[in-house]
């Protein structure tokens, strides 16, 4: 797996623009070459992780980057499994702890894990 952004910056891959790669980039995903052996999914459950607020579009851009798709390709039963998936993994998420709300709300006191 490649570490040097340089030669391979997670912003090579469709879809992914300044915006999302920062995102990614506090979730640790700063090459195309971590993106692609992470996946949408763990990729998004690391972005999750880091006190993102969860937003299902972003869940579904990913996967159409990852299938290098438009990021409005997603429609009809792929996007209603998707949404299934994204529900699943906010309430994994939530069971274990990770609930990013409260990190979030934590961090904006100065008491969350990430401060």
């Amino acid at each position: 797996m490649s570490d040097d952004p340089s030669g391979d910056p997670v912003t090579a891959i469709r879809n992914i623009g300044p915006a999302l790669a920062e995102i990614l980039g506090k979730a640790g995903i700063v090459t195309a070459t971590q993106f692609r052996d992470v996946g949408a999914h763990e990729t998004y459950r690391a972005v999750l992780r880091t006190g993102a607020r969860p937003h299902f579009i972003t869940y579904y851009v990913l996967h159409m980057a990852a299938q290098n798709r438009p990021w409005n390709d997603c429609k009809g039963a792929e996007k209603d499994a998707l949404r299934a998936r994204f529900d699943a993994l906010k309430a994994e998420e939530a069971a274990a702890g990770n609930d990013p709300e409260l990190e979030r709300l934590l961090n904006s006191i100065g008491t969350g894990l990430r401060r």
